[in-house]
C-alpha cells in the first residue's frame, strides 16, 4: 500500500512539474515562440518530466542496496546481537518507538569518520548506520543524540521529500537545457549563411554544457532544502533524546571536525550523514548548515 501512495505521489508530483513549465512558457510567451521554431517543446517536457522523476524515484529504491554496497554496511542480525551491537539495537528501538516508527535496519560500516546516516525508501523500510569511528568516539548521551536525528529524518520523511526535490530539479534541468540547445543551434543555422552550424554535435556540446550549468544552478536549490531540513532532523533528535543530547552530539562533531580524518567514501552519500563539511562559496552546495547555527538554534529553542 505504501508503494502505491509513493508511486501515486511521484505521478503527482509529475503532473505538477508539466504544469509549472508549461504556465512558465506560456507566461513568457516562450510557446509561440518556441511553436514558430519548430521546437516540440510539448515531447520534450512529456519526456523531462518522465525521465527527471523517474531517475530520481529509482535512486531512492536503490538507496538502501547502494548505500550498504558502497559503505560496507554490516547490517545487525537482533537474532545474534549481543554487547554493544545489543546496546545499539536496544537504543534505536527506545528511540524508533518514542518516534511512532518500526524498527529500522540497524548496521555499522568501519570508518575512522565520525558520522551516521539514515535512508531507505520509506518509513517503514529504512537503514540506520553509524560509523565505527561514532561509536568509538562519542559517549552514551552523545550516540542518543546522532541516533534520535536520523530517526528523526526517517520520521519526517525527509528521503522521499529530498527525492521529489532532486526529481523536480532533474526535469527543469533536462528540459531547458534541451530546448535552450535547441533554440542556439536553430539561431546560429539562420545566420549562418553556409549553413554549417555544426549540427548534432554542436547541439550536443551545447545541451552537456547547459545540463552541467543548470544542474549547477539546480544543486543550490537541493542544498538549501536540505539545510532546512537539517534543523528539522535536529529539532526532533532534541525532542527524542533530548536537546542536551542533541548539543553535546553536535559539538561532539564540531570538536571532531578539526582533527579527524574525512571518509572519501561518503562523498556520494554526504546528504545522508548528519554533518559534512563545507565553507566559502562552497557553502551555497552544503546539504548541512554550519554545526555553530545548528548549536544556537537548538540552544534558542523552546522545548
Amino acid at each position: 500500500m505504501a508503494l502505491f501512495r509513493r508511486f501515486g505521489l511521484f505521478a503527482l508530483t509529475n503532473i505538477a512539474v508539466i504544469f509549472t513549465i508549461g504556465l512558465i512558457l506560456r507566461l513568457t510567451g516562450l510557446d509561440v515562440y518556441l511553436a514558430k521554431s519548430g521546437v516540440p517543446y510539448a515531447t520534450t517536457l512529456l519526456f523531462a518530466a518522465i525521465w527527471g522523476m523517474g531517475g530520481a524515484f529509482i535512486s531512492l529504491l536503490l538507496s538502501k542496496f547502494m548505500v550498504k554496497a558502497s559503505m560496507g554496511v554490516q547490517v545487525i542480525d537482533p537474532r545474534n546481537a549481543s554487547g554493544w551491537q545489543r546496546d545499539l539495537l536496544t537504543r534505536v528501538q527506545r528511540l524508533a518507538s518514542a518516534a511512532g516508527l518500526p524498527m529500522p535496519e540497524v548496521g555499522y560500516y568501519e570508518s575512522p569518520e565520525i558520522n551516521a546516516f539514515a535512508t531507505g525508501p520509506s518509513r517503514s523500510s529504512a537503514l540506520v548506520a553509524v560509523s565505527t569511528g561514532l561509536l568509538n568516539g562519542m559517549d552514551s548521551e552523545e550516540l542518543d543524540g546522532v541516533l534520535g536525528h536520523e530517526l528523526s529524518h526517517v520520521a519526517n520523511g525527509d528521503m522521499v521529500t529530498m527525492t521529489l526535490v532532486q526529481g523536480v530539479i532533474n526535469s527543469f534541468v533536462i528540459f531547458f537545457s534541451w530546448i535552450v540547445s535547441k533554440v542556439i543551434v536553430s539561431q546560429l543555422s539562420r545566420n549562418d549563411e553556409r549553413g554549417s552550424s555544426g549540427g548534432f554535435f554542436m547541439e550536443f556540446m551545447i545541451r552537456q554544457l547547459l545540463m552541467v550549468v543548470f544542474g549547477l544552478l539546480g544543486s543550490i536549490v537541493v542544498a538549501y532544502v536540505s539545510r532546512a531540513r537539517e534543523y528539522r532532523a535536529d529539532a526532533g533528535g532534541a525532542k527524542l533524546a533530548g536537546r542536551s543530547s542533541m548539543i553535546a552530539a553536535l559539538e561532539r562533531l564540531k570538536v571532531a571536525f578539526t582533527r579527524d580524518p574525512i571518509d572519501q567514501r561518503g562523498e556520494t552519500i554526504a546528504a545522508l550523514k548528519i554533518s559534512n563539511r563545507a565553507g566559502g562559496l562552497a557553502s551555497l552546495f552544503a546539504t548541512h548548515p554550519p554545526l555553530e547555527e545548528r548549536i544556537a538554534a537548538l540552544r534558542a529553542k523552546a522545548y
